[in-house]
């Protein structure tokens, strides 16, 4: 029998203030204060696909890992939380290396609008997206069947409450724009490292809205080194 070709279309992409992999909060939702935009792609702009999506306040995105895409995948593979040296089954786990390299976030709408270039455009917080992720789907996030307050976490669990002290001299904070400010403490405090990176004399960075942050950490403590313009701006 031959096996049917799907093909998805790209609905339209999400803008971020992540320029790469590296930083992004590991799930959507834990860094609320994250604001991001979806501009979709002209066949989509229709305001009546939109009808009646302002009456939610989350919605799910299906999208693309775009970055990692690969011809073949594993049964098995290394989740961060577990240190990258245990593997788990890929149907157990969130891993961007699947089968089908699609992607499941839950964000708050924060906004509808109808913008005058764009047409039909969305305000979410808490995407877990980098910039220019392409977006296959939007569906509305329903509490009084999704949210399940017995649901059990696997090995996720037992690292809900990781989190690290951080510490940010005022005038390397300043560097950031005052409403994004809130958003960078939350990622750094999320600890953006692979979960197998421990060296207390490294210094980490990630692009952030366009500048560098660089940082240590040493018993659970992030320091931040320094923020400055990414060299290519």
């Amino acid at each position: 029998m031959t096996k049917p070709q799907v093909t998805f279309n790209i609905i339209g992409h999400i803008q971020t203030d992540f320029a790469e992999k590296f930083g992004i909060p590991r799930q959507s939702g834990l860094v609320n204060t994250l604001k991001a935009t979806i501009i979709f792609e002209p066949e989509y702009r229709n305001p009546d696909a939109f009808k009646g999506i302002e009456d939610f306040s989350h919605v799910w995105l299906i999208w693309l890992f775009s970055e990692t895409m690969r011809d073949q995948w594993s049964p098995t593979v290394r989740p961060p939380k577990l240190g990258g040296n245990r593997r788990k089954g890929v149907f157990a786990t969130r891993s961007p290396f699947r089968p089908n390299p699609v992607g499941l976030s839950c964000v708050k709408l924060e906004s509808f609008e109808i913008d005058a270039k764009y047409g039909p455009v969305l305000h979410v917080r808490g995407a877990d997206l980098m910039d220019g992720t392409p977006i296959l789907d939007i569906k509305p996030y329903l509490p009084y069947t999704e949210s399940h307050t017995d649901a059990v976490g696997g090995f996720a669990d037992a690292h809900i409450h990781d989190r690290l002290t951080v510490q940010c001299p005022e005038h390397l904070l300043h560097r950031i724009m005052p409403e994004k400010q809130e958003a960078l403490l939350e990622v750094l405090a999320g600890d953006p490292r692979p979960a197998y990176h421990h060296d207390s004399d490294r210094v980490y960075g990630f692009i952030f809205d366009g500048m560098n942050v660089q940082f240590k950490v040493n018993n659970q403590i992030l320091t931040v080194q320094d923020i400055q313009k990414q060299n290519n701006q």
